[in-house]
């Protein structure tokens, strides 16, 4: 399949990507890392976006719910359900519930080694379920496939790089009234994000993502711009926080996410003072 002329020249400025869930908060670009086996690792955030030329619709909050749970192989199991609340014009119901719930399966399969120049590679597949209720925007009513490769290379010992390239088989990649949304067909997403670790417990950095689609029932194109970052507040728990803006309808005008990641069970253990842990 030829891909369009439009999205390679889109590609080469931005390297888009619209994930169906969030990767390494705040951050929707994806690092091939994977949770290590027999482990779980859990993420939530909540994101308050205002909308853009969707009336009613006005403003929307997402809040995600994501377990990963490592496996043998360099293998990781997702699970992630997101509770969404569209806020509407006065006179129109808002909507509140739980959105569309996505399952998936992450390969890395190549980890990145000093004085190579092959990057970190890795792979994810995620399967998108019609949980939430589409007549009320909740949810989009279709089952969703999606293939996203992730690659991410060092710069330096502190300054990394992260790429998505991904395809939306079937479905759409909408989330409550974000995202591009299409009856089914083909979507083409990826993005790029530049991360610095400014201390051992401090990280900032910034992405651009987004989407399109050849398909002539598709309703939206998307193109959105995050800064963020994340603090250990001790091992096993991050704290992460970022603000994002987008351009055409499927992204917010102007938005705000604040979230936190847990390890388990690294969270229970007693900090380390000196690289010694402290006694019960």
């Amino acid at each position: 399949m030829q891909i369009p002329a439009r999205f390679c020249v889109l590609l080469s400025c931005t390297c888009w990507f619209a994930a169906p869930v969030a990767a390494q908060l705040p951050f929707y670009t994806d690092d091939p890392a994977v949770t290590e086996p027999g482990k779980w690792h859990f993420e939530f955030f909540n994101e308050f976006d205002a909308l853009q030329l969707q009336y009613p619709n006005v403003k929307q909050n997402t809040a995600s719910y994501k377990l990963n749970y490592g496996l043998p192989f360099n293998l990781e199991l997702d699970v992630d359900v997101p509770y969404l609340a569209i806020f509407r014009a006065i006179g129109t119901p808002d909507a509140v519930g739980e959105g569309d719930t996505n399952v998936g399966v992450k390969w890395e399969f190549h980890k990145e080694s000093r004085g190579s120049h092959l990057p970190a590679l890795g792979v994810s597949f995620y399967v998108e379920l019609p949980t939430g209720d589409s007549n009320r925007q909740l949810g989009s009513g279709l089952t969703d496939y999606w293939l996203n490769f992730i690659a991410q290379e060092s710069l330096s010992p502190k300054t990394r790089v992260n790429a998505n390239l991904g395809y939306l088989f079937a479905g759409n990649t909408s989330v409550g009234v974000l995202g591009l949304q299409t009856t089914r067909g083909h979507v083409y997403t990826g993005g790029i994000s530049l991360l610095h670790d400014l201390s051992a417990r401090l990280t900032l950095g910034g992405e651009i993502y987004g989407g399109y689609s050849n398909n002539g029932d598709l309703g939206r194109s998307q193109l959105q711009v995050l800064l963020g970052g994340e603090y250990q507040v001790r091992r096993g728990l991050t704290f992460s926080f970022g603000v994002l803006g987008g351009k055409y309808v499927a992204s917010p005008r102007v938005g705000a996410q604040l979230g936190f990641s847990v390890d388990f069970p690294d969270v229970f253990r007693r900090p380390l003072i000196g690289g010694v842990q402290l006694s019960e």
